[in-house]
């Protein structure tokens, strides 16, 4: 399975970056040429727009962080989970007074009387959503085609087939970032990166990792560049004295970035010389932006973050149009001690993401900034007696002014476990597993759409959306879920 089908891609586009091949001289090996060639986009902006990817790695627990609420799934929620009696906390339920202050208030109720509250931690995020700047989507996971019980428990997969090694952690957070197990070299966010790159002015910016590698940002063309939560990442050798001496320093600057007449050596010194550039542009960015909204201390996921926004908040300095950044957060594998170190977490992602929101706001990008969650996958809702364990489907949350916010998208799945034939079981695969009502390529493409990306080129960013939406025939499974504006 591969994510990029050139096929799929637009003649403008690839005239595009044929042009840029050429001019670039193809004397040079391929990879020598790519930062030439990543000059090279698809569509062009005249304002400013970002995408956030807020991965939890681990496989967040989804019945414990957008919880059930109304009395009748409460109950069903309580029962499989170990609550006590009278609605009361017990196992790893949570109980249901203890959700109040965090019910979310949709503009338009659910069907059926369904209510939902986030995990009493979430606060923040549940006063965005009632504010109308957050949403849900629900049951949402990786599928290469619509499936239904019956077709997953079945045998044909050439009709049928399932995202490959369901449940693997180091799997499923490839397949979500780039539709492709492990070993996978290139995902969606830096596809989207390759046709923003000639809307920046250093197309080194676009796309921006604050966490370490991830496959989410790398492109066919893009580069994915680090930084970490202080800022750009110097080489020493250059920034500081070597043995204590500023002469060394200077010499040793100058070997690394002469041009030199051997083409390999010609070329590392090109691309040492280009990442002092882009450290130095990047700390003199940073440098003039001072936030002052409060974010939370002693939270990693608040600091990078705040990066970001301060990332953004230089955008004009760096040149930049278009943005995709990758932010995350581990611990969530919690097949035991549940009740003890869930709260802690989603406290410091409800938290990290309210101030994010916050200095978008400040920084007057509110409306062109948009946050989004995803995870390894969801998990059980039986309990194994102090946790769950790993799942498919989950509950995820966006964020941003051009969120259709205090809104559920997606249709909310029955509480059951799922063992046994009734209707209300269609979406559960044992466990409390959810088979995902939503793909990941589903959610993606509205990302994408809103960020700029035209709908012909939607299937070469995402290889598994031509399964899905009105010209395959399943309306049911649109190709834009409406969340955004």
């Amino acid at each position: 399975m591969h994510l990029l089908q050139r096929e799929n891609h637009s003649r403008r586009a690839f005239l595009r970056r044929s042009a840029q091949l050429a001019l670039s001289g193809t004397a040079l090996p391929f990879a020598l040429n790519l930062a030439a060639i990543g000059e090279a986009a698809a569509f062009d902006a005249t304002d400013y727009k970002a995408l956030v990817c807020v991965f939890f790695y681990g496989g967040n627990d989804y019945a414990n962080t957008v919880v059930t609420y109304d009395d009748a799934s409460y109950n069903l929620y309580s029962a499989v989970r170990g609550g006590g009696a009278g609605q009361t906390a017990g196992g790893i339920a949570i109980a249901k007074s203890a959700l109040a202050p965090t019910l979310l208030n949709p503009g338009t109720p659910l069907a059926g009387g369904r209510q939902y509250a986030l995990h009493p931690s979430m606060t923040g995020l549940a006063n965005l959503f009632n504010a109308g700047r957050a949403a849900v989507q629900l049951n949402v996971g990786p599928l290469v085609v619509p499936l239904t019980k019956t077709q997953y428990s079945g045998s044909d997969r050439a009709n049928f087939p399932l995202p490959p090694k369901l449940f693997s952690h180091n799997d499923q957070q490839s397949i979500w970032q780039s539709s492709s197990p492990e070993g996978s070299t290139i995902g969606w966010g830096g596809n989207m990166g390759d046709l923003a790159l000639s809307s920046n002015a250093n197309s080194l910016f676009t796309c921006i990792n604050v966490t370490g590698n991830a496959v989410f940002l790398s492109g066919d063309s893009t580069l994915s560049y680090q930084v970490s939560t202080g800022g750009a990442v110097a080489i020493n050798a250059v920034k500081n004295n070597v043995y204590g001496s500023s002469a060394v320093k200077t010499a040793l600057a100058g070997l690394v970035q002469q041009p030199r007449a051997h083409v390999l050596e010609n070329e590392y010194n090109r691309v040492t010389a280009r990442a002092i550039g882009a450290e130095a542009q990047i700390t003199g960015g940073l440098a003039g932006v001072a936030l002052g909204t409060a974010f939370p201390s002693n939270n990693a996921l608040a600091d990078q973050l705040k990066m970001v926004a301060r990332l953004i908040g230089a955008r004009n300095t760096l040149g930049a149009k278009r943005q995709v950044f990758m932010v995350s957060m581990g611990g969530f594998d919690l097949h035991d001690n549940l009740i003890a170190q869930h709260p802690g977490l989603l406290g410091k992602v409800s938290d990290a993401m309210t101030a994010f929101y916050n200095a978008t706001v400040e920084l007057g990008v509110a409306n062109q900034v948009t946050a989004f969650t995803a995870s390894d996958f969801g998990r059980t809702l039986a309990s194994n007696g102090d946790g769950s364990d790993h799942g498919w489907g989950s509950h995820h949350f966006m964020v941003g002014g051009a969120v259709r916010g205090a809104a559920f998208y997606g249709a909310p799945p029955p509480v059951s476990v799922g063992n046994t034939a009734a209707p209300d079981d269609q979406w559960h695969v044992g466990q409390g597993r959810l088979l995902p009502s939503t793909s990941v390529d589903q959610y993606a493409a509205t990302l994408a759409t809103w960020f700029g990306v035209a709908d012909g080129e939607l299937a070469g960013i995402l290889p598994n959306l031509r399964h899905f939406g009105a010209a395959a025939g399943r309306p049911d499974y649109p190709t834009n879920l409406g969340f955004m504006a």
